[in-house]
Protein backbone atom coordinates (compact mmCIF):
# COMPACT_ATOMS: atom_id res chain seq x y z
CA UNK A 1 0.00 0.00 0.00
CA UNK A 2 1.15 3.21 -0.69
CA UNK A 3 1.83 6.08 1.87
CA UNK A 4 1.26 9.48 0.49
CA UNK A 5 3.69 12.17 1.41
CA UNK A 6 3.62 15.71 1.42
CA UNK A 7 3.88 15.84 -2.59
CA UNK A 8 0.87 15.84 -4.64
CA UNK A 9 0.53 12.83 -6.77
CA UNK A 10 -1.05 9.01 -6.78
CA UNK A 11 0.22 6.07 -7.72
CA UNK A 12 -1.43 3.72 -11.39
CA UNK A 13 -4.69 2.64 -10.50
CA UNK A 14 -3.79 -0.38 -11.16
CA UNK A 15 -1.56 -0.69 -8.10
CA UNK A 16 -4.70 -0.73 -6.47
CA UNK A 17 -5.88 -3.51 -4.04
CA UNK A 18 -8.85 -5.56 -4.97
CA UNK A 19 -11.31 -3.25 -3.00
CA UNK A 20 -9.89 -0.23 -5.39
CA UNK A 21 -7.90 1.43 -2.20
CA UNK A 22 -4.89 2.33 -3.92
CA UNK A 23 -3.58 4.84 -1.11
CA UNK A 24 -3.50 5.91 2.17
CA UNK A 25 -2.10 9.53 4.37
CA UNK A 26 -2.06 12.99 2.92
CA UNK A 27 -4.10 15.81 3.29
CA UNK A 28 -7.46 17.38 2.53
CA UNK A 29 -5.61 20.21 0.48
CA UNK A 30 -8.11 22.08 -2.12
CA UNK A 31 -5.38 21.37 -4.19
CA UNK A 32 -5.10 17.29 -3.64
CA UNK A 33 -8.34 17.07 -3.74
CA UNK A 34 -8.90 18.57 -7.08
CA UNK A 35 -6.02 16.56 -8.17
CA UNK A 36 -7.30 13.56 -6.93
CA UNK A 37 -10.72 13.96 -8.77
CA UNK A 38 -8.98 14.72 -11.92
CA UNK A 39 -7.42 11.08 -11.48
CA UNK A 40 -10.18 9.17 -10.72
CA UNK A 41 -9.48 8.58 -7.21
CA UNK A 42 -11.75 10.20 -4.29
CA UNK A 43 -10.92 9.82 -0.04
CA UNK A 44 -13.82 7.67 1.58
CA UNK A 45 -12.51 7.04 5.29
CA UNK A 46 -14.15 7.00 8.91
CA UNK A 47 -12.87 8.63 11.91
CA UNK A 48 -11.16 5.93 13.50
CA UNK A 49 -8.87 5.28 9.77
CA UNK A 50 -6.43 6.86 8.41
CA UNK A 51 -7.09 9.44 5.49
CA UNK A 52 -7.79 6.84 2.57
CA UNK A 53 -7.93 6.95 -0.96
CA UNK A 54 -9.99 5.19 -3.71
CA UNK A 55 -9.97 3.82 -7.02
CA UNK A 56 -12.78 0.94 -7.59
CA UNK A 57 -13.04 -1.31 -10.28
CA UNK A 58 -15.42 -1.75 -11.78
CA UNK A 59 -16.92 2.38 -11.32
CA UNK A 60 -20.46 2.74 -10.73
CA UNK A 61 -21.64 6.04 -13.22
CA UNK A 62 -24.70 7.31 -14.68
CA UNK A 63 -25.66 8.79 -17.69
CA UNK A 64 -28.07 11.88 -17.33
CA UNK A 65 -29.96 10.35 -19.97
CA UNK A 66 -30.26 7.06 -18.35
CA UNK A 67 -31.83 8.50 -15.14
CA UNK A 68 -35.07 7.13 -14.44
CA UNK A 69 -38.14 8.59 -12.94
CA UNK A 70 -40.88 6.42 -10.96
CA UNK A 71 -44.22 7.73 -11.42
CA UNK A 72 -44.29 8.07 -7.38
CA UNK A 73 -41.20 10.20 -8.16
CA UNK A 74 -42.78 12.06 -11.59
CA UNK A 75 -45.53 12.72 -8.96
CA UNK A 76 -44.11 14.51 -6.28
CA UNK A 77 -42.41 16.61 -8.64
CA UNK A 78 -45.44 17.80 -10.75
CA UNK A 79 -47.23 18.49 -7.27
CA UNK A 80 -45.05 21.82 -6.80
CA UNK A 81 -44.35 21.24 -3.22
CA UNK A 82 -41.14 21.93 -2.57
CA UNK A 83 -38.93 24.77 -3.95
CA UNK A 84 -35.62 23.67 -5.29
CA UNK A 85 -32.17 25.57 -4.82
CA UNK A 86 -28.81 25.71 -6.07
CA UNK A 87 -25.81 26.50 -3.72
CA UNK A 88 -27.60 28.04 -1.50
CA UNK A 89 -26.76 26.02 1.64
CA UNK A 90 -24.01 24.48 1.00
CA UNK A 91 -22.62 23.67 4.98
CA UNK A 92 -26.06 22.92 5.80
CA UNK A 93 -26.51 20.36 3.56
CA UNK A 94 -23.02 18.70 4.03
CA UNK A 95 -23.66 18.61 7.61
CA UNK A 96 -27.26 17.03 7.17
CA UNK A 97 -25.69 14.40 5.08
CA UNK A 98 -23.03 13.78 7.99
CA UNK A 99 -25.54 13.68 10.51
CA UNK A 100 -28.32 10.72 8.10
CA UNK A 101 -27.93 7.26 9.83
CA UNK A 102 -27.45 4.73 6.96
CA UNK A 103 -28.26 0.94 6.73
CA UNK A 104 -25.10 -1.19 7.15
CA UNK A 105 -22.89 2.07 8.68
CA UNK A 106 -22.45 2.35 12.16
CA UNK A 107 -20.90 5.59 11.65
CA UNK A 108 -20.22 8.56 8.94
CA UNK A 109 -17.25 8.79 6.29
CA UNK A 110 -18.09 12.58 6.38
CA UNK A 111 -15.91 13.43 9.48
CA UNK A 112 -15.15 17.01 10.26
CA UNK A 113 -12.03 17.53 8.51
CA UNK A 114 -13.98 15.99 5.46
CA UNK A 115 -16.57 18.74 5.53
CA UNK A 116 -14.08 21.61 6.28
CA UNK A 117 -12.11 20.54 3.17
CA UNK A 118 -14.88 20.15 0.90
CA UNK A 119 -16.06 23.71 2.27
CA UNK A 120 -13.50 24.99 1.30
CA UNK A 121 -13.74 23.23 -1.87
CA UNK A 122 -17.30 25.07 -2.11
CA UNK A 123 -15.51 28.54 -1.75
CA UNK A 124 -13.23 27.80 -4.34
CA UNK A 125 -15.74 27.22 -6.78
CA UNK A 126 -15.31 23.19 -7.32
CA UNK A 127 -18.21 22.27 -4.93
CA UNK A 128 -21.83 22.09 -5.65
CA UNK A 129 -25.23 21.21 -3.93
CA UNK A 130 -28.88 20.85 -4.85
CA UNK A 131 -31.34 21.73 -2.16
CA UNK A 132 -34.90 20.74 -1.21
CA UNK A 133 -37.61 22.88 1.02
CA UNK A 134 -40.55 22.80 2.08
CA UNK A 135 -42.15 25.28 4.57
CA UNK A 136 -39.08 27.25 4.57
CA UNK A 137 -37.08 24.05 6.30
CA UNK A 138 -34.16 22.38 4.83
CA UNK A 139 -35.74 18.53 3.54
CA UNK A 140 -32.98 16.93 1.00
CA UNK A 141 -30.45 17.89 -0.95
CA UNK A 142 -26.76 16.58 -2.58
CA UNK A 143 -23.53 17.63 -2.94
CA UNK A 144 -20.50 17.00 -5.55
CA UNK A 145 -17.45 18.00 -6.97
CA UNK A 146 -17.98 19.79 -10.11
CA UNK A 147 -15.29 18.63 -12.99
CA UNK A 148 -16.75 21.67 -15.20
CA UNK A 149 -14.18 21.31 -18.33
CA UNK A 150 -14.51 17.53 -18.34
CA UNK A 151 -18.38 18.01 -17.99
CA UNK A 152 -18.16 15.09 -15.24
CA UNK A 153 -20.09 15.70 -11.56
CA UNK A 154 -18.41 13.43 -8.57
CA UNK A 155 -21.50 12.60 -6.36
CA UNK A 156 -20.58 12.53 -3.00
CA UNK A 157 -23.67 12.01 -0.91
CA UNK A 158 -27.43 12.87 -0.19
CA UNK A 159 -29.71 12.97 2.27
CA UNK A 160 -33.55 12.80 2.83
CA UNK A 161 -35.82 13.91 5.57
CA UNK A 162 -39.33 13.64 3.62
CA UNK A 163 -39.96 10.85 1.39
CA UNK A 164 -38.01 11.65 -2.13
CA UNK A 165 -36.30 14.49 -0.75
CA UNK A 166 -32.96 13.38 -2.15
CA UNK A 167 -34.21 11.76 -5.19
CA UNK A 168 -35.82 15.04 -6.19
CA UNK A 169 -32.51 16.66 -5.41
CA UNK A 170 -31.19 14.49 -7.75
CA UNK A 171 -33.35 14.72 -10.67
CA UNK A 172 -32.81 18.93 -10.42
CA UNK A 173 -29.27 18.39 -10.70
CA UNK A 174 -29.66 15.55 -13.88
CA UNK A 175 -32.15 18.27 -15.39
CA UNK A 176 -28.96 21.01 -15.19
CA UNK A 177 -26.65 18.64 -16.17
CA UNK A 178 -28.20 17.97 -19.25
CA UNK A 179 -28.58 21.33 -20.11
CA UNK A 180 -24.84 21.96 -20.15
CA UNK A 181 -24.10 19.14 -21.79
CA UNK A 182 -22.86 17.15 -19.05
CA UNK A 183 -21.24 13.48 -19.97
CA UNK A 184 -21.72 11.56 -16.75
CA UNK A 185 -21.97 11.50 -12.64
CA UNK A 186 -19.52 9.72 -11.17
CA UNK A 187 -21.21 7.49 -8.33
CA UNK A 188 -18.33 5.58 -7.42
CA UNK A 189 -19.37 2.78 -5.62
CA UNK A 190 -22.52 0.58 -6.34
CA UNK A 191 -25.71 0.36 -4.69
CA UNK A 192 -29.03 -1.09 -5.10
CA UNK A 193 -30.18 2.60 -4.44
CA UNK A 194 -28.18 3.99 -7.20
CA UNK A 195 -28.41 1.08 -9.92
CA UNK A 196 -32.68 2.08 -9.14
CA UNK A 197 -31.76 5.40 -10.36
CA UNK A 198 -30.23 4.10 -13.80
CA UNK A 199 -26.75 4.14 -12.61
CA UNK A 200 -24.45 1.36 -14.39
CA UNK A 201 -21.05 -0.41 -13.51
CA UNK A 202 -18.24 0.10 -16.17
CA UNK A 203 -14.63 -0.87 -16.43
CA UNK A 204 -11.97 1.21 -14.39
CA UNK A 205 -10.58 1.75 -17.69
CA UNK A 206 -13.26 3.26 -19.37
CA UNK A 207 -14.29 5.95 -16.91
CA UNK A 208 -10.39 7.15 -16.87
CA UNK A 209 -11.22 7.81 -20.64
CA UNK A 210 -13.82 10.26 -20.14
CA UNK A 211 -11.22 11.88 -17.33
CA UNK A 212 -8.59 12.36 -20.25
Amino acid sequence: MHQLSKSIWFPNHDQSNKDGLIAVGGDLSVERLMYAYHSGIFPWFNNDQPLLWWSPDPRMILLPESFKVSKSLKKTILSNKYKITLNTSFEEVINCCSKIKRKGQLGTWITENMIAAYIQLYKKGHAQSVEVWSDNQLVGGLYGIDLKEKKIFCGESMFSKKNNASKIAFYYLVKKLKIENYRLIDCQMYTPHLESLGAQEIPRHEFLKYLK
